[in-house]
């Protein structure tokens, strides 16, 4: 592999965390005008919309002939749906601090799984960068304050249903690499989220007897900017550039860059929306980088 291509993997691992930092800005503004899986629909709709579309003109290369599709169906269940349902119901029983600290384990959790199932075991060093860069994340939380561990369990154990289907996920995605190139396994994962959270909105309409104002957030030029930047930049780039690096490097390489999303979070908050900088953000960042930096650093030798 030429020096460049070696360092595609993690371009595209920066690239998502990047991408995913500041979906969390649009998600915000987005559930102002309109309702969470309502908004997942219309997310998921134009991903799927969008790559069909590039796929008609060729310019995504997709066969699915010979293929066992019922895997990348199973996959596509852990994430994007169970990871999203989770998640959704997990923050709204919890405090923000202890959702992050808890989306904050999945490097953990895929070092583990990796370990058990894919025989790709880190090593002691990246094991203690790992723990580095989760303690960064648990390190702005708690400094943040409003942190109250136990006192929301049933949304904590709920969260912790969100970071076992991303774990899983990254495993089965790196699994699957071997038959499915990286955007089959990205239209996959947008087709499924597009059938669940399309049904439940619908159903949801039905039962509230609106169905005929199902497309009326798309007035709202509000609405119109969340989804397509959810849709098209963070579900079919940001997930492209995260199932790519998943085939390229191990799952707890890959995983851990997951939490330079808080980073990214943050700056785009100070930046963007004023919110205020202290010195622990720039303490926990650090570990956090730290963390990234020495888990792909110290590789295991393959």
């Amino acid at each position: 592999m030429s020096q460049r291509h070696q360092w595609l993997p993690y371009l595209a691992g920066l690239s998502f965390s990047i991408i995913f930092g500041l979906s969390f800005m649009f998600t915000k503004e987005g559930l102002t005008v309109i309702q969470p899986f309502h908004l997942l629909a219309f997310r998921f709709g134009v991903a799927v919309l969008f790559m069909t579309l590039l796929r008609m003109l060729g310019l995504l290369k997709m066969d699915f002939r010979g293929k066992n599709i019922k895997v990348l169906l199973f996959l596509s269940l852990f994430q994007p749906v169970i990871y999203f349902v989770c998640e959704i119901i997990g923050i709204s029983k919890t405090t923000a601090s202890e959702a992050g600290m808890m989306i904050a384990l999945i490097p953990v959790v895929v070092a583990i799984l990796s370990t058990l199932f894919l025989n790709e075991p880190p090593t002691r060093l990246q094991s203690l960068f790992i723990g580095a860069s989760v303690v960064g994340v648990f390190f702005i939380m708690y400094m943040t304050g409003n942190v109250a561990i136990g006192d929301n369990l049933e949304g904590m154990f709920i969260l912790l249903g969100a970071v076992l289907a991303a774990g899983v996920f990254n495993i089965m995605s790196r699994k699957l690499s071997l038959h499915f190139s990286s955007v089959e396994i990205t239209y996959g994962m947008m087709c499924m989220g597009l059938i669940s959270f399309g049904g439940v909105s619908l159903i949801q309409h039905i039962i509230a007897g609106n169905l005929g104002a199902f497309f009326q957030p798309l007035s709202h030029s509000q609405a119109l900017v969340s989804i397509f930047y959810l849709g098209l930049v963070s579900s079919v780039v940001g997930f492209f550039m995260m199932n790519y690096m998943l085939s390229k490097v191990e799952a707890s390489r890959s995983a851990v860059f997951a939490n330079l999303v808080t980073i990214v979070s943050i700056i785009a908050g100070v930046a963007i929306l004023g919110d205020p900088f202290y010195w622990y953000h720039l303490v926990g960042g650090g570990l956090i980088i730290i963390g990234v930096w020495g888990t792909n650093h110290f590789r295991r030798a393959m």
